[in-house]
C-alpha cells in the first residue's frame, strides 16, 4: 500500500487503486513472457494510477519523495521486472530533466508526462565490435541531430523520449535529451536473452534523430547525487524482481505441504536476504532524501547498497531453487522468470571495478566509511 498522494492532476494516488493496477500488471507477466512485446497495458494502468507523473514538481503536482519512487519501482519489479525496468528509466529520466537540468523540459512535455503521453528512457550502453559505430552528435546549423548505435536501450519502440549518452564534435559524452520517434528504427533481432524479455531492451540505430536539448556539460550522465540517485533506483528493481521470486517460492512451497529441514532452512535463508535487501534500500533511500552530507557521501552508500542488494538477491534466488527443486522451472511460471530477470539484469551492471575502487580510497583515506 502506498498511501494518498497528490499527482498532477490533484486527485489522490490511493493505495487501492495503485493495488489493483499491481494485480494486473502481475496477471499479464505470464503472458508478456512469453510473447514478448511492450507492456503498454501495463503502462496504460501506471499512467491511470497517476504514477508516470508522479515524480514531477511543482505547485499541484506530485513531486513524491525520493523513499516513494523507490518503494513504487520496487512493487512495480514485484509485478513485472521488465515493467519495473522501463519505469526505473522513465523515473531517472524525469528526475535529470526536472531537476539537475531545470529548463530543459518545456511545459507541454511535462504536461503530456503528467497523462501518460510521454514515456521516457535512458540509453546508455554503447554497441560491442561489429554492432555499429557508437551514437555520436551533429550539429547542422544549430539543430542537433544523433546519428550511430546504442544498446540495451529499454522500452525501444513503446518510449516517445530518451536520455542518451552520446560523443560530441570533442569526443566528450554529453546527455542528449532524444526524440525517440523520429529518425530511429529497431533491430529487435539483437535481443534474444531469456530475462526480462518484455523490456524490449533492443538495439536501437539512429539516423538523424532530433535532439531538442542538452542536459548539462561533459560528464553530465555521471554527475552526482543524480548518477547514485538513478543507481539506488534501479536497485530497487533487482529488490522487486526478488521479492518476485520469494512470493512464488514460498506459494510452490505451501502447496507442498510441511517443508523437510532443508526445506525450512533454505527458507531461513530467504528472509534473511530480503531482509538485507529491505535495510539497504531504507537507508540509501533515507540518505538521498535527506540530502548530501560530507561525512557520508551518497555515491559511497550507493555502491555499499547496490552491492549488499546484489549478493542478496542472488542468495534468494540460488535458495529458493534449492527449496523447489527443479520442477518450478522446468514448467515455468513466476519462479523460473524472476530468476532470469534478476540474472540478465545483475550481470548488466559490473559491481566489481566500483567496489574495488570504494575499497582502495578507503586505505587511502578517500572514503569515510
Amino acid at each position: 500500500m502506498i498511501g494518498d498522494r497528490r499527482p498532477l492532476d490533484g486527485s489522490p494516488l490511493d493505495g487501492s487503486r495503485l493495488d489493483a493496477a499491481l494485480a494486473r500488471i502481475a496477471a499479464g507477466a505470464e503472458e508478456l513472457d512469453r510473447l514478448p512485446a511492450f507492456p503498454h497495458a501495463a503502462f496504460d494502468e501506471l499512467a491511470n494510477a497517476g504514477v508516470l507523473g508522479a515524480t514531477l514538481p511543482g505547485p499541484g503536482r506530485g513531486g513524491i519523495s525520493f523513499a516513494e519512487q523507490v518503494r513504487l519501482v520496487r512493487e512495480v519489479s514485484g509485478a513485472d521486472g521488465s515493467v519495473g525496468r522501463i519505469l526505473d528509466g522513465h523515473f531517472n529520466a524525469v528526475e535529470r530533466l526536472t531537476l539537475a537540468c531545470p529548463g530543459s523540459l518545456s511545459e507541454g512535455e511535462q504536461a503530456r508526462i503528467a497523462t501518460g503521453e510521454l514515456l521516457l528512457g535512458v540509453w546508455g550502453a554503447d554497441p560491442a565490435p561489429g554492432e555499429g559505430e557508437p551514437a555520436c552528435l551533429h550539429d547542422q546549423h544549430g539543430a542537433i541531430t544523433l546519428r550511430g548505435v546504442k544498446t540495451f536501450c529499454s522500452g525501444a519502440g513503446g518510449v516517445q523520449r530518451a536520455l542518451v549518452v552520446a560523443r560530441d564534435g570533442a569526443g566528450e559524452r554529453r546527455l542528449a535529451y532524444v526524440d525517440a520517434t523520429a529518425g530511429v528504427s529497431i533491430d529487435r533481432s539483437w535481443y534474444r536473452g531469456e530475462g526480462l524479455r518484455a523490456s524490449e531492451s533492443h538495439r536501437v540505430i539512429f539516423d538523424g534523430a532530433p535532439v531538442p536539448a542538452l542536459l548539462g556539460g561533459p560528464g553530465e550522465a555521471s554527475r552526482d547525487p543524480w548518477f547514485s540517485r538513478d543507481a539506488i533506483r534501479t536497485s530497487a528493481t533487482w529488490a522487486g524482481i526478488a521479492d518476485s521470486v520469494l512470493a512464488a517460492a514460498l506459494s510452490f512451497l505451501r502447496e507442498r505441504g510441511e517443508p523437510s529441514e532443508i526445506v525450512a532452512l533454505a527458507v531461513g535463508r530467504m528472509r534473511v536476504a530480503v531482509g538485507t535487501i529491505d535495510r539497504w534500500i531504507d537507508h540509501a533511500a533515507a540518505q538521498a532524501d535527506a540530502g548530501a552530507k560530507p561525512e557520508e557521501p551518497l555515491a559511497d552508500t550507493a555502491i555499499q547498497a547496490r552491492w549488499a542488494i546484489a549478493a542478496a538477491a542472488r542468495e534468494l534466488a540460488a535458495e529458493a531453487a534449492l527449496a523447489c527443486g527443479s520442477r518450478p522451472l522446468a514448467t515455468g511460471g513466476a519462479l523460473s522468470r524472476g530468476r532470469r530477470d534478476l540474472d540478465l539484469f545483475l550481470l548488466q551492471h559490473r559491481l566489481e571495478p566500483l567496489l574495488a575502487r570504494h575499497g582502495a580510497a578507503t586505505v587511502g583515506g578517500g572514503a569515510r566509511r
